[in-house]
């Protein structure tokens, strides 16, 4: 597992770079002022969709979050040597994060293998972009606007992500692939 406050640390710098208080980045990405201090520190790792909201709010890519150092292309992840990008609080343990385009400084997609785990809360969010997702196992509820569908092993769905969505585990654990773009 990684640096779990990396993420933080990388989101104080920008802000700081900017001149900006926690309290305009809240401001500016639409999150809540408790919730960029609780991730400048540590406390939380945000799902994808704060990520988003906090790199268009600091003129950064998504990637530059995540990423350690430049690799040349083609960007290979083995299965066996993909790293969890999150830390146990990360959405109460909901989604566990295993980028795949770490080191590609000039990406325009985020792509991600996600291991989600059941919540009760089906909580929806938005941000900028599309997403792509496979399911690789298990049941993932996708809830799109009103609309909810129900999608299994082999399935995919592909959307515009500044419609209010939810995408969670049905009845068990399940494993997705997930591609977001966030045009910069």
């Amino acid at each position: 597992m990684t640096d779990t406050n990396k993420l933080g640390k990388r989101v104080r710098k920008y802000r700081e770079e900017l001149g900006l208080t926690q309290e305009q980045l809240a401001k500016n990405s639409g999150l809540d002022v408790g919730y960029i201090a609780d991730v400048e520190e540590g406390r939380v790792y945000p799902p994808v969709g704060s990520i988003i909201k906090l790199s268009r709010a600091l003129g950064q890519r998504v990637g530059t979050f995540m990423d350690d150092q430049f690799q040349p292309d083609p960007i290979v992840v083995r299965k066996k040597d993909r790293e969890e990008e999150t830390s146990a609080k990360a959405a109460a343990n909901q989604y566990h994060y295993f980028p795949l385009g770490k080191g590609k400084t000039d990406r325009h997609m985020e792509p991600m293998f996600i291991r989600i785990m059941p919540d009760e809360s089906h909580c929806t969010s938005s941000h900028e972009g599309e997403e792509f997702i496979v399911v690789v196992s298990g049941k993932i509820l996708v809830k799109y606007g009103k609309e909810e569908t129900l999608i299994e092993e082999g399935d995919s769905v592909y959307f515009n992500a500044v419609v209010p969505h939810y995408i969670g585990a049905v009845d068990g654990p399940a494993e997705i692939y997930a591609v977001l773009y966030a045009p910069f």
